[in-house]
Parts: structure tokens; sequence; C-alpha cells
């Protein structure tokens, strides 16, 4: 029995904008494993419990982020940071359960959703297949540019480039979960997922917002 315990143990071990966006916890309990993040650094990934129904497209969530424009080497890494939370949020129960039951107006439904459930957003997003470049390689693909202007709008880009624009006016405001709910928000357009151009009331709860806004709450976990 003891060399049994012994074998599970080793391999549980082995397991391994538009507006502005903006504490949760997720059922999964931190190892001391560690996975290497796009940037190359090792940080520390959390470990799903036996029971979990994440799927295993969340746990392997990857990223390929290019800093094209305005970076300096602090804006790196706080965005390297809210990258490696985007991945972490994604692997969680607690992520997958706030998107599926996720419910506006007493329905069971994400506002302006292409049509789409709960569940096939969740699938959607697991698959990764950006608009312009349509594999589904499971992979948060984008660039991003940094630059200066004194509006409210956070972010922006558009269906005709890959890339984010990033507004310094509130990044450099940001914690690194704000910037991750951002950068969500943002890679949501490139699926495809539109929002009202003006503040309205159903506005909050367009699959960009109120998904980023998932992103940011969960991510706080994770500073």
């Amino acid at each position: 029995m003891e060399k049994l315990l012994a074998l599970m143990l080793v391999l549980t071990l082995m397991t391994v904008s538009c507006g502005k966006s903006g504490g949760g916890s997720s059922s999964q309990e931190s190892t001391a494993d560690t996975v290497t993040t796009d940037n190359g650094t090792s940080t520390p990934v959390t470990t799903p419990e036996a029971n979990s129904t994440v799927p295993a497209a969340a746990l392997s969530f990857k990223t390929n982020v290019g800093y094209l424009s305005g970076f300096a080497a602090a804006d790196e890494a706080k965005y390297n940071q809210a990258v490696a939370i985007v991945k972490k949020v994604v692997a969680t129960e607690a992520f997958r359960t706030r998107v599926l039951n996720f419910t506006y107006s007493g329905s069971k439904a994400f506002v302006q959703n292409n049509g789409l459930t709960n569940e096939q957003i969740y699938q959607d997003i697991l698959e990764a297949a950006e608009t312009l470049t349509p594999a589904k390689n499971n992979t948060l693909d984008v660039g991003v540019k940094l630059y200066y202007e004194a509006s409210t709008i956070v972010g922006y880009t558009s269906g005709s480039i890959t890339f984010i624009n990033v507004n310094t006016k509130f990044f450099n405001t940001y914690s690194a979960n704000e910037v991750a709910g951002n950068l969500f928000h943002e890679w949501l357009h490139k699926l495809g997922y539109v929002h009202d151009s003006a503040a309205t009331a159903r506005r909050p709860y367009s699959v960009p917002y109120a998904i980023g806004y998932i992103i940011r709450d969960l991510g706080k976990s994770f500073i």
C-alpha cells in the first residue's frame, strides 16, 4: 500500500476597448509545480483537484503575445504578468463555472453572443480561432501596441488587424489583473464578438465586457 501511495504522489506531481475594465476564488489547490510562460519565465501554476471538470484544453491554453511598439522594459514585465494571469484563470474551475452559468435578464446567455450558448462560447475560447487566423490552436494569438491618448478609451482594435491598442493613460495605473481583463476583452473581439459602442445598459453583459470582468476579478487571486 505504501508503494502504491508513493507512486500516485509521483504521478500527481508530474501533472502539470473599449471601455474601462472595471475577487474571485477558485476551487483549486496550489502546488509547488511551475510552468514556463511565453516570455521564458517560470511561474507557479495551479493544479486542479481530482474531481475538477476543467477540460484538458483549459489546462493547456497557451498565449502568443507580441509587443509591437511603445513598450519599455517595465511595461513588458507588467504585461508578462498579465498574460500569465490570463493563462492561470482560464485553467480554473471558477472561470469555467462563471462562463457557463452567466445570466442576463433571467436567461443563461450573454448579450450579443453571436447566437451561441454559454457552453459554445467557452469552447470557442479554448479553441482560440481568431477571425483573421482561424486555426483552432488553443492559443491566444495577438499583438499589442501601447499609445497615449487623453480620453476615456482604455484600448481598441478592429476586425482588419491582428493587434490591439492599449492606452497608457489606463495601463500605467492598472493592476496586472486589470490589464489581463482588458487583454482578454480585446482578444475576444478577435474571436468575432462585439458590443455596443456607446455605454448602454446592456454593454457590460456582452461577451467581451462580461468575460473580461471575469478574468479581471478571478485574476486577483494570482497577483
